[in-house]
Protein backbone atom coordinates (compact mmCIF):
# COMPACT_ATOMS: atom_id res chain seq x y z
CA UNK A 1 0.00 0.00 0.00
CA UNK A 2 1.96 3.20 -1.30
CA UNK A 3 -1.19 5.55 0.44
CA UNK A 4 0.17 7.00 3.87
CA UNK A 5 -1.62 7.13 6.75
CA UNK A 6 -3.34 10.16 6.81
CA UNK A 7 -4.51 9.31 3.34
CA UNK A 8 -5.40 5.59 4.95
CA UNK A 9 -8.27 7.02 7.27
CA UNK A 10 -9.58 9.43 4.39
CA UNK A 11 -9.78 6.69 1.14
CA UNK A 12 -10.79 3.14 1.60
CA UNK A 13 -8.71 0.47 -0.11
CA UNK A 14 -10.33 -1.46 -2.65
CA UNK A 15 -10.85 -5.08 -1.86
CA UNK A 16 -8.69 -8.05 -3.21
CA UNK A 17 -10.21 -8.84 -6.38
CA UNK A 18 -10.03 -12.43 -5.36
CA UNK A 19 -11.90 -11.52 -2.57
CA UNK A 20 -14.99 -9.89 -4.30
CA UNK A 21 -17.76 -11.15 -2.26
CA UNK A 22 -20.29 -8.87 -0.08
CA UNK A 23 -18.78 -10.29 3.59
CA UNK A 24 -15.60 -9.91 2.44
CA UNK A 25 -16.23 -6.30 1.69
CA UNK A 26 -18.09 -5.88 4.73
CA UNK A 27 -14.77 -6.82 6.81
CA UNK A 28 -13.10 -4.63 4.77
CA UNK A 29 -14.90 -1.37 4.77
CA UNK A 30 -15.54 -2.32 8.96
CA UNK A 31 -11.54 -2.41 9.23
CA UNK A 32 -11.25 0.55 7.52
CA UNK A 33 -14.48 2.51 9.77
CA UNK A 34 -12.53 1.06 13.13
CA UNK A 35 -9.20 2.69 11.75
CA UNK A 36 -10.75 5.72 11.17
CA UNK A 37 -12.36 5.67 14.44
CA UNK A 38 -9.71 4.78 16.09
CA UNK A 39 -7.50 7.19 14.76
CA UNK A 40 -9.74 10.19 14.05
CA UNK A 41 -12.34 9.98 16.86
CA UNK A 42 -15.24 9.89 14.57
CA UNK A 43 -18.54 8.39 16.02
CA UNK A 44 -19.98 5.30 15.33
CA UNK A 45 -23.35 7.27 13.96
CA UNK A 46 -21.23 9.25 12.05
CA UNK A 47 -18.78 6.56 10.30
CA UNK A 48 -21.99 3.98 9.82
CA UNK A 49 -23.77 7.43 7.56
CA UNK A 50 -20.10 8.22 5.82
CA UNK A 51 -19.39 4.78 4.61
CA UNK A 52 -23.24 3.44 3.71
CA UNK A 53 -23.73 6.78 1.75
CA UNK A 54 -20.07 7.36 0.61
CA UNK A 55 -18.12 4.74 0.06
CA UNK A 56 -19.97 0.86 -0.18
CA UNK A 57 -20.40 0.40 -3.27
CA UNK A 58 -19.53 3.32 -4.95
CA UNK A 59 -17.39 4.76 -6.99
CA UNK A 60 -14.80 7.26 -5.25
CA UNK A 61 -12.16 9.35 -7.13
CA UNK A 62 -12.33 6.79 -9.62
CA UNK A 63 -12.24 3.56 -7.97
CA UNK A 64 -15.42 1.67 -7.61
CA UNK A 65 -15.73 0.15 -4.16
CA UNK A 66 -17.46 -3.52 -3.82
CA UNK A 67 -21.17 -3.42 -2.40
CA UNK A 68 -20.34 -4.82 0.96
CA UNK A 69 -23.48 -6.49 3.01
CA UNK A 70 -24.38 -3.51 5.36
CA UNK A 71 -25.96 -5.53 7.94
CA UNK A 72 -22.74 -7.62 8.83
CA UNK A 73 -20.52 -4.23 8.42
CA UNK A 74 -22.76 -2.91 10.63
CA UNK A 75 -22.49 -6.04 13.03
CA UNK A 76 -18.74 -6.28 12.94
CA UNK A 77 -18.25 -2.18 13.61
CA UNK A 78 -20.50 -2.03 16.38
CA UNK A 79 -19.94 -5.12 18.20
CA UNK A 80 -16.17 -4.50 18.31
CA UNK A 81 -17.28 -0.91 19.72
CA UNK A 82 -19.50 -2.35 22.32
CA UNK A 83 -16.84 -5.24 23.42
CA UNK A 84 -13.53 -3.53 22.75
CA UNK A 85 -13.06 -3.65 26.95
CA UNK A 86 -13.34 -7.36 26.48
CA UNK A 87 -11.43 -7.83 23.03
CA UNK A 88 -8.36 -6.10 23.90
CA UNK A 89 -7.39 -7.53 26.69
CA UNK A 90 -7.87 -11.04 24.97
CA UNK A 91 -5.53 -9.59 21.82
CA UNK A 92 -3.11 -8.62 24.02
CA UNK A 93 -2.86 -11.96 25.60
CA UNK A 94 -2.34 -13.96 22.18
CA UNK A 95 0.27 -11.17 21.45
CA UNK A 96 3.70 -12.06 22.20
CA UNK A 97 4.88 -10.21 24.84
CA UNK A 98 6.63 -7.20 25.32
CA UNK A 99 4.19 -6.25 22.22
CA UNK A 100 1.01 -4.97 23.99
CA UNK A 101 -1.84 -4.35 21.72
CA UNK A 102 -1.86 -0.40 22.25
CA UNK A 103 2.02 -0.84 20.57
CA UNK A 104 0.95 -2.55 17.53
CA UNK A 105 -0.43 0.06 14.62
CA UNK A 106 -3.72 1.29 14.45
CA UNK A 107 -4.90 -0.92 11.32
CA UNK A 108 -3.39 -4.12 12.74
CA UNK A 109 -5.39 -3.45 16.06
CA UNK A 110 -8.50 -2.57 13.58
CA UNK A 111 -8.28 -5.86 11.95
CA UNK A 112 -7.29 -7.95 15.33
CA UNK A 113 -10.24 -6.34 16.90
CA UNK A 114 -12.70 -7.07 14.00
CA UNK A 115 -10.97 -10.83 13.84
CA UNK A 116 -12.01 -11.30 17.67
CA UNK A 117 -15.22 -9.85 17.63
CA UNK A 118 -16.42 -12.07 14.94
CA UNK A 119 -14.60 -15.40 16.71
CA UNK A 120 -16.76 -14.92 19.38
CA UNK A 121 -19.90 -14.19 17.89
CA UNK A 122 -20.47 -14.81 14.98
CA UNK A 123 -20.40 -18.84 14.55
CA UNK A 124 -22.83 -18.96 11.47
CA UNK A 125 -19.03 -18.07 9.85
CA UNK A 126 -16.35 -21.56 10.43
CA UNK A 127 -13.47 -19.78 12.28
CA UNK A 128 -10.88 -20.65 9.29
CA UNK A 129 -12.93 -18.73 7.33
CA UNK A 130 -12.76 -16.20 9.82
CA UNK A 131 -9.20 -16.07 10.08
CA UNK A 132 -8.22 -16.33 6.34
CA UNK A 133 -10.39 -13.06 5.57
CA UNK A 134 -8.70 -11.15 8.21
CA UNK A 135 -5.54 -12.13 7.03
CA UNK A 136 -6.40 -11.38 3.35
CA UNK A 137 -7.71 -7.51 5.03
CA UNK A 138 -4.92 -7.41 6.61
CA UNK A 139 -3.17 -7.88 3.06
CA UNK A 140 -4.49 -4.44 1.54
CA UNK A 141 -2.66 -2.34 4.44
CA UNK A 142 0.61 -3.86 5.52
CA UNK A 143 3.40 -6.22 5.00
CA UNK A 144 3.70 -10.44 5.04
CA UNK A 145 5.45 -10.73 8.15
CA UNK A 146 2.93 -8.74 9.63
CA UNK A 147 -0.01 -10.50 8.43
CA UNK A 148 1.80 -13.53 9.60
CA UNK A 149 1.48 -12.05 13.10
CA UNK A 150 -2.46 -11.50 12.32
CA UNK A 151 -2.80 -14.99 11.32
CA UNK A 152 -1.19 -16.25 14.66
CA UNK A 153 -2.86 -14.13 16.73
CA UNK A 154 -6.49 -14.64 15.40
CA UNK A 155 -5.41 -18.50 15.19
CA UNK A 156 -5.13 -18.47 19.07
CA UNK A 157 -8.04 -16.71 19.89
CA UNK A 158 -10.22 -19.02 17.10
CA UNK A 159 -8.82 -21.70 19.51
CA UNK A 160 -10.12 -20.11 22.11
CA UNK A 161 -13.97 -20.21 21.04
CA UNK A 162 -14.09 -22.76 18.34
CA UNK A 163 -11.70 -25.17 20.05
CA UNK A 164 -14.32 -27.93 18.30
CA UNK A 165 -13.33 -26.33 14.80
CA UNK A 166 -9.78 -27.05 15.44
CA UNK A 167 -8.93 -30.40 16.23
CA UNK A 168 -6.69 -31.65 14.26
CA UNK A 169 -7.39 -35.68 12.77
CA UNK A 170 -5.46 -38.78 14.32
CA UNK A 171 -4.53 -35.85 17.56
Amino acid sequence: MNDDKKNQARKPLKAPERKANRRGAARLAAVQALYQMDIGGAGINDIFAEFECHWLGNEVEGDKYLPAEAAFFRDVVSGVVRDQAKLDPLIDEALSKGWPLKRIDAILRAVLRAGAYELEHRKDVPGRVVVSEYVDVAHAFVEAEETGMVNAVLDQIARQFRGSEFVRAGG
